[in-house]
């Protein structure tokens, strides 16, 4: 199977971008706006990017300081991005700059990095027709998450 993988230095501590991912309210500052909905199989989280695509539906798998973990549980019409994540994982792997091999090579020491974040988003289907574009729109939002952290931290 297909996957995205992303890893993002944040110079911001790892508790504070754990904090932002851990609940709907702290995404919603920098992703999409998130509703949480507590259901028989877990905590779930909702949010619509647009009519076409409708409501994608993240239930949590596990959310720890280290990693938090979703499957996606929705469906949508197969003409948008969405249709390929219905049953794909998502991981945030949190940890420090000694998580990352590339992050300890000495040409990286004066890079601001406190922590390491790295995404996994896995069980794409092989030649997913959206995958790259995905795995472009994960920078941007990453990107974001970064931005949330540090502006929050300074």
């Amino acid at each position: 199977m297909a996957g995205i993988e992303q890893e993002v230095w944040i110079d911001a501590p790892p508790e504070r971008v754990y904090e932002l991912l851990r609940s709907a309210g702290a995404i919603s500052t920098w992703w999409d706006k998130q509703t949480k909905k507590d259901t028989p199989d877990g905590v779930v989280f909702e949010h619509s990017p647009g009519p076409e695509h409708g409501v994608v539906q993240f239930l949590v798998l596990e959310s720890a300081p280290h990693l938090i973990r979703w499957k996606c549980i929705s469906s949508h019409p197969e003409n948008v991005p969405a249709s390929e994540w219905s049953g794909t994982e998502i991981a945030f792997h949190i940890g420090d700059r000694s998580s990352s091999s590339i992050a300890t090579e000495k040409w990286a020491a004066n890079l601001p990095a406190q922590t390491v974040l790295r995404l996994n988003h896995s069980g794409w289907r092989e030649g997913a027709r959206y995958l790259a574009f995905c795995n472009f729109a994960w920078a941007g939002v990453l990107t974001n998450l970064s931005n949330k952290a540090v502006e929050d931290g300074a």
